[in-house]
């Protein structure tokens, strides 16, 4: 059976699979990622996905930026050790094979694309709302990488040209606005305390909208002061993590109505761990588009969340392998 091999690497853990034509993935690994000698981890890890099998055709890689695409070269921000790292040379040089290089969330919306929420759109928007915020475009079932391969930061577009200051040194971008730890920053600027809301009627929601510790989400109301326990106070009604979540929602509208007016988007996918909030993201993200969004043509982008989840950027990397060694339908 042919099959490619996907990799998606990220400051927190390292993956990769088997993935064949149909997007069904054959074999699978991940784990940690160090913060030395990130490729021989990297490696071992593929060692454990492709030994003992046929080889794959071909390999895709999504790489969490920036990126330099001519050089392939990248240069993780959470990775310190990698800084203008030859990735693409450096594994095709271990693997023999073509190997294809894109950002972790330019993967994410090819994935959702190909397999998952953005199937059939004519020009989709991939967002992955984590601890920071990265995009990836699809227009006409083609991923729009720029000429560098850094297109689709749509966390680093200015939503308050009279804002905060970016942690990226520019100003009020919707990452410092809508990302997991800067709703929490906000939050506990604003008088949140972690927990608080465990006598209020309401639920106990985890960040996927089920109660407790359902599908792996913990309870986390133990005084941790970040976005999982700002989802759960706000699902519960504290009024501050509620607000909190309102103008980040604000601020992912803004940008979501901004790039639609210069896109056309008809879709916009989102995923990422602050996604699994659910209804506490999804609900005021809806009333903001509602009120910001004016023309008809971007009022009318239909925004959904993840339906692959956290294989998404494997599945985008894999179809940007499948690309390189022949057409997939």
């Amino acid at each position: 059976m042919a099959r490619v091999l996907a990799i998606d690497i990220g400051g927190t853990k390292l993956a990769a699979a088997l993935v064949d034509e149909a997007g069904s993935m054959l074999r699978s690994a991940t784990r940690p990622t160090p913060r030395t000698d990130v490729m021989v981890a990297l490696a071992a890890l593929i060692e454990e996905v492709t030994g003992g099998g046929p080889a794959p055709e071909a390999v895709g890689i999504g790489c969490a930026g920036p990126l330099d695409l001519a050089a392939g070269t990248v240069s993780p921000v959470n990775m310190p050790s990698w800084r203008g790292f030859p990735l693409r040379d450096e594994v095709r040089a271990l693997t023999g094979l073509p190997t294809m290089l894109a950002g972790d969330a330019q993967c994410m919306a090819l994935g959702e694309h190909w397999l998952g929420a953005g199937r059939g759109s004519s020009a989709l928007l991939g967002i992955v709302v984590s601890t920071g915020i990265g995009g990836g475009l699809v227009i006409d079932g083609v991923p729009l990488l720029g000429p560098n391969g850094n297109a689709g930061h749509v966390g680093h577009m200015t939503i308050d040209p009279y804002g905060e200051r970016c942690e990226c040194g520019g100003r009020g971008c919707v990452e410092h606005y809508s990302s997991g730890p800067n709703l929490a920053r906000w939050a506990l600027a604003n008088g949140w305390t972690p927990g608080r809301t465990d006598g209020l009627d309401g639920p106990a929601n985890g960040l996927d909208g089920t109660a407790g510790s359902r599908n792996g989400a913990p309870d986390v109301r133990n005084g941790a002061a970040d976005a999982r326990a700002l989802a759960q106070d706000a699902a519960a009604g504290d009024p501050v993590a509620v607000a909190a979540f309102e103008r980040g929602a604000r601020a992912l509208a803004g940008m979501i109505a901004s790039t639609a007016a210069a896109i056309e988007l008809t879709k916009v996918v989102i995923g990422g761990g602050v996604s699994a909030a659910g209804p506490v993201l999804f609900d005021p993200l809806a009333r903001a588009l509602d009120d910001v969004a004016g023309l008809a043509f971007v009022r009318a982008v239909k925004v959904e969340p993840t339906t692959l989840g956290v294989r998404a950027g494997l599945a985008g990397a894999a179809k940007l392998a499948w690309s390189q060694s022949r057409t997939v339908a």
